[in-house]
């Protein structure tokens, strides 16, 4: 498995990932309105401008092909999605703290909004709820998430993820 920052020819890939795992996974959990906003939040044009700004990393399984991607604004976990295929097998738990490190380098706190699918994975790796949102989407449908948040230091020394 390797973990890389992802280049403007990666784009297409980060959005398939993104859009394969919330058209295969969300259904699951949420109305279609709410899978539906969340696709377009995931769209082609905000994944290029974020692979621009550098803030993009790809995962690459050990068969060579990619398997997730992460998206890392200052201190926000953003955009971590695993294809469901390669699901269960780690790559979201090194991703996050591949994602971890990074946010370590600078703040003290990692900061994600956390869909229903993946709430319980988050607490497992330290996350705890600070606040919760309920977003209408349009045709009757909501969107809810948790805003979860984790200390990256332990008495002064970087946590080791």
């Amino acid at each position: 498995m390797m973990i890389r920052k992802a280049s403007v020819q990666d784009a297409e890939t980060v959005f398939e990932i993104a859009q394969t795992t919330i058209r295969t996974v969300y259904p699951h959990y949420y109305p279609a309105g709410a899978v539906d906003f969340f696709a377009q939040h995931h769209s082609a044009d905000a994944v290029l401008s974020d692979v621009k700004a550098g803030i993009v990393y790809l995962c690459t399984a050990e068969d060579g092909k990619a398997a997730g991607t992460v998206t890392i604004r200052k201190n926000e976990i953003l955009r971590l999605f695993v294809l469901p295929e390669y699901q269960g097998n780690g790559y979201g738990g090194v991703l996050l703290r591949y994602a971890e490190r990074l946010c370590a380098e600078q703040y003290d706190t990692a900061v994600l909004d956390v869909s229903f699918a993946a709430k319980a994975i988050y607490r497992k790796y330290g996350y705890t709820e600070t606040d919760y949102i309920v977003l209408p989407v349009g045709n009757g449908d909501y969107l809810c998430y948790d805003i979860m948040k984790k200390s990256l230091h332990q008495g002064g020394e970087p946590y080791d993820a």
